[in-house]
């Protein structure tokens, strides 16, 4: 397996790596890169960057240290150093934008794990154009926000395609279980998106199709009064679920897939369809906490809005860089299910799929974040022009190098 050929002095490098999950996509790179990659961690502190390199196991593949402060001009230095960059340095609505600006103008490949959707939708159209010209390919939202979902939907779709012969019509995402804990740096994130973008702006963002090349003019399934009243729906093979946290940010990135499979040249074969739909719930155990978790969502989105319940909450919550216990994260599980329907009519055939990591939603990130660069340094069946992309445009060789590094991906054909 050869590395794509490059004139860059690295072949990865890691912004933002002494942080939490930074930490865990370092260590991701060092225990399962090959021995030949060229790669550092960057950050703004050498004795934190040096501290880090020390930890990584004995055996493990040593990064070199690359000390850069969160600017354009040293940022634009760095991008041009390295054929790939990944940055976990967030959040990325006050942080983010240097490092984005400086790949996409170096013709520098790039993934983030943000869940910040109005940063992204912002990012589109800022350097969308800069990337395509350049050849950069942009990844954000590539760590659990949004990378499963899109995934998934993707590997669903390609199911129905293969064994169907058919596009599809509506995916139904479940968030069926996740043990994590979110860390200081998710919640600072999540916070910093309603302190910075009005709810004018946060509401446009997430809109369907907000983040989508093309508009989808295909109508959403229609939801039932109890559905609009307690946030509540059944789905044949999935169970009872409620409104999801994090749907509307993953929708965001799985409808852009969409558009993205119908303008990209090299990825039109495998558009979604016409009448495509996605919709994204979470699993609940009964209709009372199904119907908590809903109204919870509601209200606590709605106080998010106010400054003195964001101080509240950052009182209470882990500091930036600091997260959960990583060996007891080891236990946690995270799991995805999902349903999708082919573009037959009349048939009782369906699509279901599962994605399941055994580890925190963080040492997720890292594999997903990790194993998303290594498929652009390795894959050579990606043949993207350049621009902002998402996962699933990564392809097949994505998910089995993720497989390979445990994630367990499961395809189905079944009745309804």
């Amino acid at each position: 397996m050869l590395l794509k050929k490059h004139n860059r002095q690295y072949d990865l490098i890691v912004l933002g790596a002494t942080g939490y999950t930074g930490s865990l996509v370092a260590q991701h790179i060092s225990k399962t890169f090959p021995s030949d990659v060229k790669w550092a961690v960057a950050g703004r502190s050498a004795g934190k960057l040096q501290q880090l390199v020390s930890e990584l196991e004995p055996a493990g593949l040593k990064p070199e240290i690359e000390v850069c402060n969160v600017n354009d001009a040293e940022l634009a230095v760095l991008a041009r150093k390295t054929f790939c960059l990944i940055t976990t340095l967030g959040p990325y609505t006050r942080y983010g934008e240097p490092a984005f600006k400086a790949c996409a103008e170096a013709g520098t490949h790039y993934l983030d794990c943000t869940g910040e959707v109005p940063f992204t939708l912002a990012m589109i159209k800022k350097y969308d154009a800069v990337a395509k010209t350049s050849g950069a390919w942009m990844f954000p939202q590539s760590g659990l926000e949004s990378g499963p979902s899109d995934l998934l939907t993707w590997a669903l779709v390609s199911t129905i395609r293969t064994k169907l012969s058919s596009q599809t019509c509506d995916v139904v995402m479940d968030l069926h279980r996740n043990d994590s804990a979110p860390s200081g740096g998710t919640l600072a994130s999540f916070l910093t998106m309603f302190e910075l973008f009005p709810a004018k702006v946060l509401l446009q963002a997430l809109k369907p199709y907000a983040l989508s090349p093309i508009p989808n003019t295909h109508p959403a399934p229609k939801k039932s009064f109890i559905t609009s009243a307690t946030g509540l729906t059944k789905v044949p093979g999935l169970g009872l679920l409620t409104t999801s946290v994090t749907g509307a940010m993953n929708s965001a990135i799985v409808s852009r897939t969409w558009g993205l499979t119908q303008q990209e040249p090299s990825l039109r074969k495998q558009f979604y369809g016409p009448k495509f739909t996605y919709q994204e719930f979470e699993k609940t155990s009964n209709v009372l906490t199904g119907i908590i978790a809903h109204y919870g969502l509601l209200i606590g989105a709605t106080l998010l809005l106010f400054s003195p319940f964001r101080a509240l909450i950052r009182r209470f919550s882990f500091e930036p860089g600091e997260g959960p216990d990583k060996d007891e994260a080891r236990k946690d599980c995270i799991e995805f299910r999902a349903a999708a329907k082919p573009d037959i009519v009349g048939t009782k055939k369906q699509a279901f799929g599962r994605m399941e990591y055994k580890g925190s939603m963080y040492y997720l990130t890292a594999a997903l974040l990790a194993q998303g660069a290594a498929t652009i340094l390795w894959d050579e069946n990606v043949k993207l022009k350049g621009g902002v992309y998402t996962p699933a445009c990564l392809g097949q060789g994505y998910i089995d190098r993720l497989e390979e590094v445990g994630v367990q991906f499961e395809m189905e054909i079944r009745d309804a």
